[in-house]
């Protein structure tokens, strides 16, 4: 995987939309890999906090470590080559990746939330940069499933995004509340966050 992603809109705007940011290759070789794995049902929170609730969420997900599979390093490895030019160009501090295979099943939603947690250690929240690549073959628009982004004060619809194969979704965690809408067949993606270091106490 070559790095070859313009960042720039991402910081004008907090989030930036990449159609085939990766060769069809590349993405088989992935929609391959995530048939190896058992999904379980995702929960919200975390730490003590976490908790499974189905009102808010009910996809089933996957965590990823670069030992899984060349593949899956391949693709972590392109990931700390965004990490990088982030921090050149941005100076976020990010220091590391974690990742999921999601899946959602016809009718699974994930209703509006931000990535980023509250956390004693660090108010902000560690998450700082989401991503989302879908790697969902011949999606039509009337399968549904959409990311919706909202404009963080008033809650404005700033863009939907179709779960299309080889599409990257990039934005700034702590910023943008968002949902996935119900699809009508099972939806798939690469769900990860770039996180900086927390603050010592």
């Amino acid at each position: 995987m070559a790095f070859k992603v313009n960042l720039r809109a991402l910081f004008s705007e907090g989030w930036l939309v990449i159609p085939c940011a990766f060769s069809e290759a590349e993405l088989l070789s992935l929609i391959a890999e995530r048939l190896n794995h058992e999904y379980r049902p995702a929960h919200i929170g975390r730490d003590d906090s976490i908790r499974l609730e189905q009102s808010v969420r009910t996809d089933k997900i996957f965590w990823l470590n670069a030992n899984v599979d060349p593949v899956v390093e391949n693709y972590l490895t392109f990931m700390g080559e965004i990490r990088e030019e982030v921090n050149r160009q941005f100076f976020l501090g990010l220091f590391d990746y974690e990742c999921h295979f999601a899946r959602f099943e016809p009718g699974d939603f994930y209703k509006t939330h931000v990535d980023a947690f509250a956390d004693v250690r660090n108010p902000r929240g560690n998450r700082k940069l989401s991503s989302v690549l879908y790697l969902n073959k011949d999606w039509q628009p009337e399968d549904g499933g959409e990311l919706v982004i909202y404009e963080p004060h008033t809650g404005k619809e700033l863009t939907r995004v179709l779960p299309e194969m080889g599409t990257l979704v990039l934005f700034l965690s702590e910023e943008f509340p968002h949902e996935v809408l119900p699809a009508r067949r099972v939806r798939q993606s690469l769900t990860g966050w770039f996180r900086n270091r927390p603050e010592r106490v």
